[in-house]
């Protein structure tokens, strides 16, 4: 019995350990990215509404959203659900929000636009 005690104490303290360095990894790669200052706060909040909550984001913001980079989108979004605020939220939704916000911006940004 004091064996499966003893196994389940590793086994918290490896899966803790592991969300843990995931943290510090997307912590380091948002600052040394810089990424906290590479969009303006009225499209940061629009970016984070649609893919929080339900929203659409602008173009100009698709724009910045682009600009930013996908790293550092996603960086941002796995360090905002990291936060105790937003435990009650189903993770793979967010990220599945979170990449159709990413590549719906990508296609806007990157289709020719229409001559006129």
């Amino acid at each position: 019995m004091a064996s499966l005690n003893v196994s389940s104490v590793l086994v918290v303290l490896f899966l803790t350990c592991g969300v843990v360095m995931a943290t510090k990894e997307d912590d380091q790669v948002i600052k040394e990215n810089n990424c906290e200052s590479k969009m303006g706060l009225p499209c940061v909040l629009e970016a984070f509404t649609s893919i929080f909550n339900t929203g659409s984001i602008s173009n100009k913001c698709c724009g910045e959203l682009v600009v930013l980079g996908k790293v550092c989108h996603s960086a941002l979004v796995k360090r905002t659900l990291e936060n105790p605020l937003f435990k009650d939220l189903n993770p793979a939704t967010i990220i599945a929000k979170s990449i159709q916000t990413w590549n719906n911006c990508l296609a806007l940004i990157d289709s020719p636009s229409p001559s006129t």
